[in-house]
């Protein structure tokens, strides 16, 4: 190892011995005989068995626990390092290196460094023309060899990121059935019900700091994928680790496997999820609540559980159930709140404007719209309007039209009511965009050309910079291109989307990149602040103040070429910024449970950070005194 590799590693563990986390527990004892159970905060010794209570008190884990990176060296066989993604180099194994670990032989003589395979990574990548078949080829690189698919995606974040994550992970899900090669991650079903906890103690990683879960019933714009909504958590932990810097076995994606309504699925012989209905009601409630009892009991009550594609219903139900209980939180609904607010707040320099002097069209009012208008709420509310004028902002059309009280056709609930208008009904997008002059036009309800020519005409007469935000995912379910966007707006349009579209060219010979309002700006950096915080509570709060240094990120140079997000390749550095603000929040509200403070918080968080690059294959060697220079004894 090179010296700035060791001042590195020297560096890293400075920081990590200063985290003041909890040491690791002893080895488990044999649960069959005597047990410890815990009652009123007070230690006693059971019998055989334990009450229901001391049972659901029981942990695993309790408190903040080390950065630990792996396995001790002593119980890795060479074999193992060749078999294990997270140990494999491949080639990149030295000489040395094979002889020591007796894996000599079993791979060819060339040695190549890690930027050498990354290069053959590019190259295999680029013989597929199919994105299902990059898809899979990635995925294939990461079930061999961790360190160099992140690697590669780290360093390549523009070209893997359609790959890995939307648009093409939404072709991956529909596939699933067809695709899937070998396990990652766990499948819960609903049969499982009583034995959840059990099925999370076959996860051979003990050290899970972040889950991902979804019941799959709403899959990006797709509907519902039943179980073949794996690719989801795989695909956002992946992202946690290449943008964040989370450590892949700290990850665990998790899909609750509850059934499906969608026809196709259950008569399709590849399907590999329940063939039956979807489970509702209590069922389903106690099925969910079981889980997440069993999470805190298996990983501790810090491990941050990310929901993410539930149906509508259920996303708001259950974050209203379990913010405040534990760590969690929903990135359908804040995670797209906190991305669209950024992108919002950074349109402000454009057009001079306070948020509050806005007014807002959302053509949907589902999980995506409901959160991001309540963000906005309160992003107006913090520069001093009050919360009826922050709201009489805000109009809001679904299925049935505007919504309004004492709508006809019914279709409200309590997310709704708050937005909900003193008129009389109006049908369509175009007569709300008549009736508000909106000078903010916002989509999130995967109906494709549901901003028209026409619609957009209008938001050009009456702003000289309408701003227009086209969210949904995948490309064929976004309201409007970009090119639509500018086309019909004089090339005047503020314009952001969910998923990437090409550069365009107007009529003056500039080109404009139209920025990509992805998640991955905010969960990945959200993710690594409540992790190296160890927060518990994930309140509101914490997802303005996402959306304002996201806001920060961006240049005056990205806003003159179009894009109200920074490039992809600054994504990193837009995570530890993001997690930098995220932990000094936490500090100074209390929330945060790693003791003491650090005194510089960028570099605590940097320390905790997965390193994408090798590792040497063999433990530290270093020199003794000669034992023939020590004092003899002479035997008697």
């Amino acid at each position: 190892m090179g010296n700035s590799a060791s001042l590195k590693l020297n560096d890293k563990r400075k920081w990590q011995s200063e985290s003041a986390m909890s040491p690791a527990p002893p080895a488990l004892q044999n649960k069959s005989s005597t047990q410890l159970c815990v009652g009123n905060q007070s230690h006693s010794v059971c019998g055989s068995k334990c009450t229901p209570v001391d049972l659901e008190m029981e942990r695993d884990r309790i408190g903040m626990w080390g950065s630990g990176d792996g396995p001790s060296t002593g119980k890795i066989s060479g074999l193992d390092r060749l078999k294990h993604p997270g140990l494999n180099k491949g080639l990149a194994f030295t000489i040395s290196e094979r002889q020591a670990l007796g894996i000599h032989g079993l791979l060819p003589a060339r040695v190549k460094t890690q930027e050498e395979q990354v290069q053959l990574c590019k190259i295999s990548i680029e013989r597929y023309e199919d994105p299902l078949n990059k898809y899979i080829y990635l995925m294939g690189l990461l079930d061999r060899n961790e360190h160099l698919f992140y690697s590669y995606v780290a360093g390549n974040v523009a070209d893997a990121m359609p790959i890995v994550y939307t648009p093409t992970v939404g072709l991956a899900c529909q596939k699933y059935g067809l695709i899937y090669r070998r396990p990652r991650g766990l499948f819960i079903t609903i049969n499982d019900k009583g034995h959840v906890y059990d099925i999370l103690k076959n996860w051979p990683e003990t050290d899970v700091r972040a889950i991902v879960v979804t019941d799959g019933e709403r899959i990006l714009g797709l509907g519902d994928l039943g179980a073949c909504g794996m690719g989801i958590p795989v695909g956002k932990l992946a992202l946690y680790t290449a943008l964040a810097g989370i450590k892949p076995h700290q990850c665990l994606p998790i899909t609750l496997d509850v059934g499906t309504n969608n026809e196709t699925m259950l008569k399709d012989p590849l399907y590999i999820g329940l063939r039956q209905r979807r489970v509702r009601g209590a069922p389903y409630d106690d099925f969910v609540e079981e889980f997440m009892r069993a999470v805190v009991r298996r990983f501790g009550q810090n491990c941050l559980v990310q929901f993410e594609d539930f149906g509508n219903a259920n996303a708001f139900r259950l974050l209203e159930k379990y913010r405040g209980k534990y760590c969690t939180f929903n990135d359908d609904i804040q995670g797209t709140a906190a991305v669209a607010v950024a992108g919002l707040l950074a349109s402000l320099r454009l057009t001079g404007k306070k948020l509050a002097d806005n007014t807002f069209v959302f053509q949907g009012a589902g999980e995506a719209s409901l959160g991001i208008a309540e963000l906005c709420v309160m992003a107006m509310k913090a520069e001093g309007a009050t919360d009826a004028e922050a709201r009489a902002r805000i109009w809001m059309v679904d299925s049935k039209g505007l919504i309004v009280r004492d709508r006809p056709e019914g279709g409200l609930n309590e997310h709704k009511e708050k937005f909900a208008k003193d008129c009389p009904p109006i049908r369509t997008l175009e007569e709300v965009v008549d009736a508000a002059r909106p000078s903010v036009l916002i989509g999130a309800a995967a109906i494709r050309g549901a901003f028209t020519p026409s619609i957009l005409r209008k938001m050009a007469s009456n702003n000289e910079r309408p701003v227009i935000f086209a969210l949904s995912n995948p490309t064929s379910k976004a309201e409007c291109t970009a090119e639509e966007a500018y086309s019909n707006t004089d090339e005047r349009a503020i314009f952001a989307s969910g998923s990437p579209f090409p550069d365009f060219r107007t009529k003056d010979g500039r080109t404009l990149r139209p920025g990509q309002g992805n998640n991955a700006y905010i969960f990945p950096g959200l993710a690594l602040g409540i992790v190296c915080a160890g927060i518990v509570d994930v309140s509101e709060d914490f997802m303005l103040l996402a959306a304002e240094a996201l806001a920060e990120v961006v240049s005056q140079e990205d806003l003159d070429r179009g894009s109200l997000y920074p490039p992809l390749e600054a994504i990193q550095d837009c995570s530890v910024k993001i997690a930098k603000k995220i932990f000094e929040h936490a500090y100074s509200t209390g929330k945060a449970q790693v003791q003491p403070q650090p005194l510089d918080t960028e570099a605590f968080i940097r320390a905790q950070m997965y390193d994408p690059h090798y590792d040497a294959a063999l433990p530290p060697q270093y020199s003794w005194p000669d034992a023939n220079a020590s004092p003899t004894v002479d035997l008697i």
